[in-house]
């Protein structure tokens, strides 16, 4: 079950501070429920009490205890009554024109509440890595769109630990990224496993191979991601306790592509971002890492849960991949 996450503009009960002239009424603070406020602006309206209170489908004598409820509660009379009619008060009017405003704002509240849990209206916040947001994710917000056109997506394509903070922070329903350390605050839930390729030009002494082990690659120039970069954090990991021999470092893999196919160096790649090096002469051989392959996780927020379209989403993420992509965590 979805659990629905509340707007700002709805309470169930409202509260009213109104600061009146002295002629009229002073209220402190009241907890006034949408069935006072109907039930008055019926009466106001009716100006008898059978009528207002059949309208409001209560009996006489409850519609009397709410409107003299209400009027204690004000501390002053907002109609008067007699054997023949109801008149409202010069109070009851200055009340009458802020109880309808809050009728209507409450209306369109719940309304705008209606359209967010049936999903005629929202917005989702994702984080991703830019490996992601690139290559298989937008297949899914696309599929996502279509069947839901009044649901904004928002896409941060963002580094791993961005993508942590932005969730942290609430600028973000949920991250997708490589789960590099781990956190109280946050939950991770592996999507996918995600291996590893050296990617070399075709003339490359290497470019034959059918697959390739760490000792292969151990000694090659190459050219490395950023310290920052999940990719560079998870190669650092499997050479540990040595390390890649980095000739250039660079922050984005359109960069590394252009170099690694001008023959400057080879380049570590995982299998979900080999379609930014679809350039003519480069190759990509797989490469078994003596470490388990990378994690692609979900990342949430452990306290609070997801709006009604970010579950949505997530569900139809799942089921995606779960199609599409062959690699499957063995914990989920």
């Amino acid at each position: 079950m979805c659990r629905r996450r509340s707007l700002k503009k709805v309470d169930t009960f409202v509260k009213l501070i109104y600061w009146m002239d002295s002629y009229y009424f002073s209220i402190s603070t009241m907890n006034l429920s949408a069935k006072h406020l109907r039930c008055f602006m019926a009466l106001a309206q009716e100006r008898n009490f059978t009528r207002a209170a059949e309208r409001c489908h209560l009996s006489q004598p409850a519609f009397s205890t709410l409107m003299g409820n209400l009027e204690q509660q004000a501390g002053v009379r907002l109609f008067n009554r007699s054997t023949r009619s109801v008149e409202i008060t010069a109070e009851g009017r200055a009340f009458e024109a802020t109880a309808a405003r809050l009728l209507h704002d409450m209306d369109a509240a719940f309304s705008e509440l209606e359209d967010h849990v049936h999903l005629r209206k929202g917005r989702i916040t994702i984080a991703a890595l830019p490996s992601l947001a690139g290559g298989v994710l937008p297949p899914v917000i696309a599929r996502f769109l279509q069947k839901h056109p009044g649901i904004e997506v928002i896409l941060k394509d963002i580094t791993s630990d961005d993508c942590l903070e932005v969730v942290r922070t609430r600028q973000a329903d949920f991250a997708l990224t490589a789960a590099i350390k781990p956190s109280d605050d946050l939950s991770f839930e592996p999507l996918l496993t995600d291996s590893f390729n050296l990617v070399c030009r075709e003339d490359h002494a290497l470019a034959s191979r059918k697959k390739l082990k760490l000792t292969d690659v151990a000694g090659l120039p190459q050219i490395t991601f950023h310290r920052e970069s999940s990719i560079r954090q998870f190669i650092d990991k499997a050479f540990y306790p040595s390390q890649p021999v980095s000739l250039m470092e660079v922050a984005h893999p359109v960069t590394a592509a252009g170099l690694a196919a001008a023959g400057i160096g080879v380049v570590l790649v995982p299998t979900l971002a080999l379609f930014q090096f679809r350039l003519p002469g480069l190759v990509a051989i797989p490469i078994q890492l003596p470490i388990d392959d990378r994690a692609i996780c979900l990342i949430r927020r452990k306290i609070g849960g997801d709006s009604v379209a970010a579950a949505t989403f997530v569900d139809l993420l799942k089921d995606a991949w779960k199609q599409h992509y062959i690699k499957s965590p063995s914990n989920s």
